[in-house]
């Protein structure tokens, strides 16, 4: 049972502006709704879960009343047909079918499934990929969100190894990944796995007199998105309050503050292939932050493109990797946890080691057209439409280290977002641009 939960709190009155139409059975489950759920909308996602339920033979809408009314006790799957693209259209919103029932009767502002994970009992959670799916809004957990520990800065000089090493490069590499049950790619495809560009350090005991502390702190925006059309920024910044940000190619007369819509920016420089692009972004990218991670959904019709340093290290890719999330899938575009353990090493290595880190603080991503080793377009500059995604919380930690690295240093710098728009211009300090690498991310 969740924290704070009883059961008769989830005795919740049925709804108030329920036609006269509605089954008992729609009303007798719409009675466990969570009072912060808009009304109508959930009407229609138990509405339509009734009638797939009654399809079935069997005790299944029973089955879900029991789980409902017992919350602290055992209770059986419930399970609908998985559709062709895994998810369900409720009132022109295609969402996951367990994360709308989970919206429905346990956490109202729940904004992906990436917070969520399935109970050891459930035979048919959503990621298992079987032809039914668990909706038994008990059968799934909301992930804890876990305090990172503050990085320990030393106050002194200390002996830093090298912060990079030489990289030969690799020709011809290619990378697929086949989704969240694969196993991570094999690096031997790709001739010897490259070593880390951040040095070990050397983890001396130190005591409190001789490092300082620096904690991750939430920015009121948690990240910053810009569009360019080639190597023209258009509009104004985007500033990303909401967990979940909706980037498309429509245009937003009520102006919701999750939704950045392209399709309302006019460019005087606007040729006919960036008109023709901007036509197939559609639904465009979903981007989700959830503690401290970052996802990225597609939702268009035509695949993404995403550069992300942060993501190419936790696969093994080159750094300048670009990787291909095609429609219908996701992919983990940043992780905090392992950004905190690289910033960690990197205290030790000195100002320069720690400053190479705002590079992971941005990503860029393409819509319909790539970029890279496999297109005759070399940098994102040459994308007809694309967005540059600054992530203020590492930033900002970013710079609190550095304040202290300076003065350790005694060195007087200017920390902002990195801004180096062309790829070849930080792939070109280890190896040439045509050596760079493309990773395909899909379902299997």
């Amino acid at each position: 049972m969740d924290g704070g939960e009883s059961s008769g709190s989830k005795m919740l009155s049925t709804l108030k502006s329920l036609v006269s139409t509605t089954s008992p059975s729609v009303k007798k489950l719409l009675g466990w709704k969570q009072v912060d759920e808009e009304e109508k909308w959930a009407e229609k996602a138990v509405e339509f879960l009734v009638k797939k339920l009654k399809q079935q033979k069997g005790t299944a809408i029973e089955d879900l009343e029991r789980a409902l009314s017992y919350p602290g006790h055992p209770s059986k799957c419930v399970t609908i047909p998985r559709s062709q693209d895994g998810r369900l259209q409720v009132s022109h919103r295609k969402c996951l079918p367990h994360v709308i029932y989970c919206r429905v009767w346990r956490w109202p502002d729940l904004q992906s499934q990436h917070e969520l994970k399935h109970i050891e009992s459930c035979q048919f959670p959503y990621n298992a990929k079987q032809k039914d799916v668990c909706i038994n809004p008990y059968h799934y957990t909301r992930v804890e969100s876990s305090v990172l520990p503050p990085v320990l800065v030393p106050r002194y000089s200390e002996f830093a190894p090298p912060a990079y090493s030489q990289v030969p490069p690799q020709y011809n590499a290619m990378t697929t990944y086949m989704g969240p049950h694969s196993p991570t790619p094999s690096m031997s495809s790709m001739g010897s796995s490259p070593p880390s560009p951040f040095g070990s350090p050397t983890h001396n005991q130190l005591d409190t007199n001789q490092v300082e502390p620096v904690a991750f702190q939430e920015p009121p925006y948690w990240a910053d998105i810009a569009y360019y059309e080639m190597s023209t920024r258009v509009g104004e910044v985007f500033h990303c309050k909401s967990n979940s940000i909706v980037v498309d190619g429509f245009t937003n007369p009520s102006n919701k503050s999750d939704r950045f819509c392209l399709g309302q920016l006019s460019n005087v420089r606007r040729d006919s292939n960036i008109e023709s692009t901007r036509c197939h972004i559609g639904q465009g990218v979903q981007l989700y932050y959830v503690h401290g991670e970052v996802y990225a959904e597609c939702l268009s019709d035509a695949a993404i493109f995403v550069q992300s340093r942060n993501c190419n290290h936790q696969h093994g890719f080159h750094s300048s990797t670009v990787c291909k999330i095609l429609p219908g899938c996701s992919l983990k575009i940043f992780n905090n946890q392992q950004f905190y353990q690289l910033l960690s090493q990197s205290v030790h290595q000195g100002y320069d080691a720690v400053f190479e880190l705002t590079k992971m603080c941005t990503i860029r991503m393409s819509f319909v057209k790539g970029w890279g080793a496999e297109y005759h377009r070399q940098d994102v500059t040459s994308t007809p439409c694309w967005i540059e995604i600054h992530l203020h919380g590492p930033l900002k930690w970013l710079d609190n280290v550095l304040t202290i690295e300076s003065r350790r240093e005694k060195i007087t710098s200017c920390v902002g977002p990195s801004r180096d728009l062309n790829a070849t211009t930080y792939e070109a300090e280890a190896l040439p641009l045509r050596y760079g690498y493309v990773a395909r991310f899909k379902n299997k």
